[in-house]
């Protein structure tokens, strides 16, 4: 059965492009002008991905974007015309897996698509592995099963790749990566790499230890990230 995606686009011309694409790739596609619609949607039919724009009518995205990911986790992609900073950290504030600025090419489009499908995928087959134990260093373990991290008997509220950043630190504690090497790991593309996205989540990592009085990761300047219990 083909994957459903949903676009939530209220520019026509640019949405039934965006769905040509795709369903050459083999996809389903369902498009919706506006926020309401598009949201009134998912919660009838689901869909496997979500292409979000931020500027819609009746809805904004980052409305839309909100109540989807309070009720599933499934990969949002935002799209959108404004290119500020803000947007982007709102959006990943709020749950969306990427953030994509118009004016971009279309197959750059369906490879994000393909990339977080894929991991998307492997973490709902990592639910049915056996459980593994836990990688510990100093204060913090994490379960690698389940998605879980914990300072000592306090458990980090983190979302899908801010585990994923912290767990690839943890697998090779003191190991320098830099934010193309994690942008590749965590989000699966190769060959670009989106710094800022990698930098918005590198500090929302960095405050939620520092709430547990932990500050494990450490900036190499010029060369990236590692963790560093003596940090």
């Amino acid at each position: 059965m083909s994957q459903k995606i949903l676009i939530i686009e209220d520019e026509k011309e640019l949405a039934d492009i965006l769905g040509e694409y795709l369903k050459v790739e083999g996809f389903e596609v369902k498009i919706c002008n506006d926020g309401q619609a598009g949201l009134d949607y998912f919660r009838k039919e689901q869909a496997n991905l979500v292409l979000l724009d931020i500027m819609l009518p009746l809805m904004d995205g980052i409305a839309v974007c909100r109540e989807i990911r309070s009720e599933s986790d499934v990969p949002i992609i935002m799209v959108s015309a404004k290119s500020g900073e803000m947007d982007k950290v709102v959006s990943l504030g709020i749950g969306a897996d990427d953030y994509v600025t118009k004016p971009f090419s279309p197959l750059e489009l369906v490879a994000r698509v393909k990339a977080q499908l894929r991991r998307y995928q492997g973490n709902a087959a990592k639910q049915n592995v056996p459980i593994k134990e836990r990688i510990c260093i100093g204060t913090l373990s994490l379960a690698p099963d389940s998605y879980e991290a914990y300072i000592e008997d306090t458990m980090l509220n983190l979302t899908t790749k801010e585990f994923e950043i912290l767990l690839l630190f943890a697998k090779y504690p003191g190991q320098v990566f830099s934010k193309s090497q994690i942008y590749e790991q965590v989000w699966g593309y190769e060959g670009v790499c989106d710094d800022n996205s990698v930098t918005v989540y590198i500090n929302r990592i960095r405050e939620k230890l520092k709430k547990q009085g932990c500050t494990y990761i450490k900036t190499v300047w010029g060369a990236g990230y590692k963790l560093a219990i003596d940090a």
